[in-house]
């Protein structure tokens, strides 16, 4: 099943092993070796509240990054990512024994510690760190989605109010800053082990629903995709691989509550996945499965023309197969597939530099980290940076052509206010797709927005705090409103004075 990861029943290091060997060359499986012994000394005679041994924690976060064939020096700092905090041995010999660049990730690992609900204060401060430590280091958030997995996985052994605790920060907090990050893979994986904890029943409704699915789709779905290998072979066609996707439970929930729990109007809880070779392959696919099915309307989404705003691409299209049924298809390459499902992770470039990340995510990441630091002051200013980081994201165009990153249901007020402040401030109306609309309308992905502006302008209207969805743009309102109240004050007020003067039997 999708979105599920299977650890060996007593897993040892024979099993980290054996899958670095299928991408590591041998001098990395020694040094893997090496953390993997020095960990182990490190937590010799710490167990787990299950009663295993604590090195079976490390060592299967480990393993859980090696089935996502991470960067070995990630892995191996996975290792050794509690050694500071837990035991005797310093971070200096972290470093001494493997180096200034593992020992930096243990270091973020280390100084962001562990997030727990103690009270607001407590709460925002470790929210703080882990913000800090992303902007750092994205590889930092790396590890501990693995770790916070594995947590998750072994659930069984904590209290039931700690359960649910846990289980609900992965699922508001770590799980859609994966999908942030575009890490689909980790996204599932959080949500799918929180969802039992948080949504029991709901999980068990859920689960039956897509079992039933999944079991009596089986057969049908099998000769759909050997009608299609068939047709990429004629068309030669190089493709990868064809195989069935199941829709991960949680995101199989959301939909089943809006859509009334009818599960007749879903129809992606199973499809079909095409892995091709180029993106012209991807379009000539496309056209292959339009030539053999008709089309629903409305149902052809092109990501990769253009992304999600999380970096997402793919192209989907849902038909009408064989006797009248609905089977949604998506198609990409093996580059856009491997990004998809560990979206940073999988084009992270290492060389003796350091580490480099492609631009969007450092300045993303850094973008949070700076806002924190004046908005996270209490539980009300997080609902509110959910908003602005975690929500559903929309994607909208400038009239030139530029992508802006926007939360879903934004107004054209956080659009100019995005683009810049006395853009939002000089705002006079908006244009999307070339249609004059009012400035509480709720954009979508796709619109081409313009903001009409009038240098004449004074400033925004108190209104406006109402129209805003995102911080950024009520805080720019409302700094501005206090701007323009001061100046007309320190106007009206030397007059006033002056006049008392002239006049003191006034």
């Amino acid at each position: 099943m999708a979105y599920k990861i299977l650890l060996p029943p007593k897993i040892q290091l024979s099993d980290l092993l054996k899958e670095l060997k299928t991408y590591c060359i041998p001098a990395d499986l020694d040094m893997v070796r090496l953390a993997y012994d020095f960990a182990a000394r490190a937590h010799e005679g710490q167990v787990r509240k299950s009663g295993e041994p604590y090195i079976t924690h490390p060592l299967s976060v480990a393993y859980i990054l090696a089935l996502m064939k991470i960067e070995v020096n990630i892995v191996i700092a996975s290792l050794l990512h509690d050694v500071p905090e837990d035991t005797q041995i310093t971070l200096e010999e972290v470093e001494k024994n493997f180096g200034k660049d593992i020992a930096s990730m243990v270091k973020g690992i280390t100084k962001l510690g562990t997030l727990k609900y103690r009270g607001v204060e407590r709460y925002i401060e470790n929210l703080r760190k882990m913000f800090v430590a992303m902007a750092e280091d994205v590889r930092v958030m790396i590890i501990k989605f693995a770790d916070r997995t594995h947590n998750l996985m072994t659930l069984s052994a904590q209290p039931t109010n700690k359960k649910y605790r846990i289980a609900l920060e992965s699922l508001e907090i770590y799980a859609p800053i994966a999908n942030r990050l575009g890490m689909g893979e980790f996204k599932g994986l959080l949500e799918d082990l929180s969802f039992p904890h948080i949504y029991p029943k709901e999980y068990e409704r859920v689960k039956a629903i897509h079992d039933k699915v999944v079991s009596s789709e089986e057969a049908y779905l099998e000769k759909i995709m050997e009608i299609m290998r068939k047709e990429l072979d004629t068309s030669k066609i190089n493709y990868f691989e064809v195989h069935g996707r199941e829709k991960q439970l949680y995101r199989l929930f959301q939909k089943l509550t809006k859509k009334g729990w009818d599960s007749e109007t879903i129809h992606d809880i199973v499809a079909i996945r095409v892995i091709v070779g180029d993106i012209g392959d991807c379009y000539a696919t496309l056209g292959i499965i339009h030539r053999l099915w008709k089309p629903l309307k409305g149902r052809i989404k092109d990501y990769i023309a253009q992304p999600k705003p999380n970096g997402y691409q793919s192209l989907h299209t849902t038909v009408f197969c064989d006797d009248g049924k609905v089977v949604e298809f998506q198609i990409r390459t093996k580059e856009i597939h491997d990004e998809a499902e560990y979206g940073i992770a999988a084009h992270w470039h290492y060389d003796e530099n350091g580490a480099r990340l492609p631009n969007k995510e450092v300045n993303w990441a850094k973008e949070l980290a700076h806002l924190q630091k004046d908005i996270l002051k209490n539980l009300s200013d997080l609902d509110e940076m959910k908003v602005d980081f975690f929500h559903n994201r929309i994607f909208v165009f400038t009239p030139q052509g530029d992508v802006i990153d926007l939360p879903e249901d934004a107004t054209p007020i956080d659009f100019a206010y995005h683009i810049h402040t006395e853009v939002g401030d000089k705002c006079n109306g908006a244009k999307i797709n070339d249609q004059l609309v009012s400035l509480d309308t709720a954009l979508k992905s796709g619109d081409v927005v313009e903001i009409i502006t009038d240098k004449n302008r004074k400033g925004p209207s108190p209104d406006w705090m109402k129209l805003a969805k995102t911080h950024m743009a009520k805080v720019h309102i409302k700094n501005t409103l206090n701007s323009n109240k001061k100046s007309w004050l320190a106007a009206i007020l030397p007059k006033k004075i002056k006049s008392e003067k002239s006049n003191p039997d006034k």
